[in-house]
């Protein structure tokens, strides 16, 4: 009896770690192609004699539709089951790679970018969802583990991948592997999920808010374009008249939001102590970090003259020390967690001020910096919400993630094509990183051990 039941445990364990593994490929292959492109940018302009803004929209195109279709993909896994659309959402990733790899232009490289962001959104959110519903106790914990670790580790990695893929020239594929390197995966997926995953009823329990979405998107699109092109044609006054049309475009949304019955955005959940603040850390945090991947990618290749490969390879003290300091974090004593996300933006500071003339030591310091803060700052913020909003949360904290970094491409890497000048751009990255540093400081008030905030109370 005790090996039956050892037998089924470990079958049980076996067949855990699998669905775990299929679910964090997904994930990772999602995460990998938010920046696996940055490094392939000088080989598809040359490919396709595209200019700068073309190469802002490859990179943007995919975060934008990524952000603005999150949220509406996770009420389609309440609507149609999880593991249906997370394979719905696998395979449609799968082939807007091929397409992109396969592109014979810019402008349809471009269109496939928001398709393949559309199908990561449609993927994504099932990964938490599925672990939650298939994992309990320290199977859960461990699960969770690795989860962090995935986030933690796939964006960065996407740039050394990118380094590789294109150095080797794969059959000639030259920047087109950075794509095509998907689609084994996406058939893996295909053939491993209805393996490895149960099915799921649909729950649904929210409807879809279309008006919201198409609100939301075009009043992001009118804002993002013309601030991406602008430069290129001169600034002409149609560049302005876009952009105000965009900030009305947002406002209906917020007051048609408000209003709804069942919103894209609950705005209600910004009242909870800690998570404005911690928004606002958020997107001075990450509009740094994605100004920095874009513009000192391009900078590594075209003012210094080094190959994919090498610009790939130079990531390396970044992404090591965001992993290590990532995952480890939490063997800092918990009385000094509410002051990590204030050190790590301070060391991210540092770093980007310092990339001139001290390359290696000023990445090392940034992705500590990073490693320190990003889980932080999520935990941070989401503590005071309470337990029915916290799906509005993370919605609001997710969509927010990803138009920082889509506003840090469009703003400083229009600043550095505009100029020439990665110096001046690094220090105005560290400017952003600097004011989040004070966003923090409020951040941090509100998550200071009650003890502490006791004995300074009694002071």
């Amino acid at each position: 009896m005790t090996v039956v039941t050892t037998d089924r445990a470990v079958d049980a364990g076996t067949r855990r770690g699998l669905m775990l593994a299929v679910l964090l490929l997904g994930q990772f292959m999602a995460l990998l192609d938010t920046s696996i492109v940055n490094v392939a940018m000088p080989a598809i302009g040359s490919g396709f004699h595209a200019s700068g803004a073309w190469l802002q929209l490859v990179v943007g195109g995919y975060l934008v539709a990524y952000a603005m279709t999150l949220i509406t993909g996770a009420r389609l896994g309440d609507l149609f089951g999880r593991r249906r659309m997370y394979l719905t959402g696998a395979i449609l990733f799968t082939l807007a790679s091929l397409a992109c790899g396969l592109a014979p232009a810019v402008l349809p490289l471009v269109l496939f970018r928001f398709v393949q962001g559309v199908a990561a959104a449609i993927m994504v959110p099932q990964i938490m969802s599925l672990i939650q519903a298939h994992f309990a106790g320290p199977a859960r914990a461990k699960a969770l583990s690795a989860y962090g670790v995935t986030l933690s580790a796939g964006q960065i990695a996407g740039l050394i991948a990118g380094g590789l893929l294109v150095g080797a020239n794969l059959l000639g594929s030259g920047w087109r592997s950075v794509f095509l390197v998907n689609v084994p995966v996406g058939i893996c997926l295909a053939i491993l999920v209805p393996q490895s995953i149960p099915a799921d009823r649909p729950a649904a329990t929210r409807r879809l808010d279309v008006t919201g979405l198409a609100l939301s998107t075009c009043a992001v699109l009118l804002m993002v374009l013309p601030a991406v092109v602008g430069h290129e044609l001169g600034w002409p006054l149609w560049t302005f008249g876009c952009i105000a049309a965009g900030v009305v475009v947002a406002a209906v949304f917020v007051r048609f939001e408000r209003r709804t019955a069942d919103p894209l955005l609950n705005l209600e959940v910004l009242r909870a102590r800690g998570l404005p603040t911690g928004l606002l850390t958020m997107v001075c945090m990450l509009l740094a970090m994605g100004g920095f991947l874009f513009a000192f990618t391009l900078h590594l290749q075209t003012e210094l003259g080094e190959s994919a490969m090498r610009a790939g390879l130079t990531w390396l003290p970044f992404a090591v020390t965001f992993g290590l300091v990532g995952y480890f974090w939490r063997l800092v004593p918990s009385r000094l967690h509410h002051l990590l996300v204030p050190v790590g933006l301070a060391l991210c500071t540092l770093g980007y001020a310092g990339i001139g003339p001290f390359q290696w030591p000023a990445l090392l310091l940034a992705g500590a910096g990073m490693g320190l803060s990003a889980s932080p700052l999520v935990t941070q913020s989401l503590a005071h919400v309470p337990l029915p909003r916290a799906a509005d949360a993370s919605g609001i904290l997710t969509t927010a993630m990803q138009l920082s970094q889509v506003g840090g491409v469009t703003i400083f890497g229009t600043l550095y094509l505009s100029t020439h000048s990665f110096p001046a751009t690094s220090r105005a990255i560290a400017l952003a990183a600097a004011i989040g540093i004070v966003a923090a400081g409020f951040l941090a008030r509100t998550g200071r051990p009650t003890a502490v905030r006791r004995r300074g109370a009694s002071s």
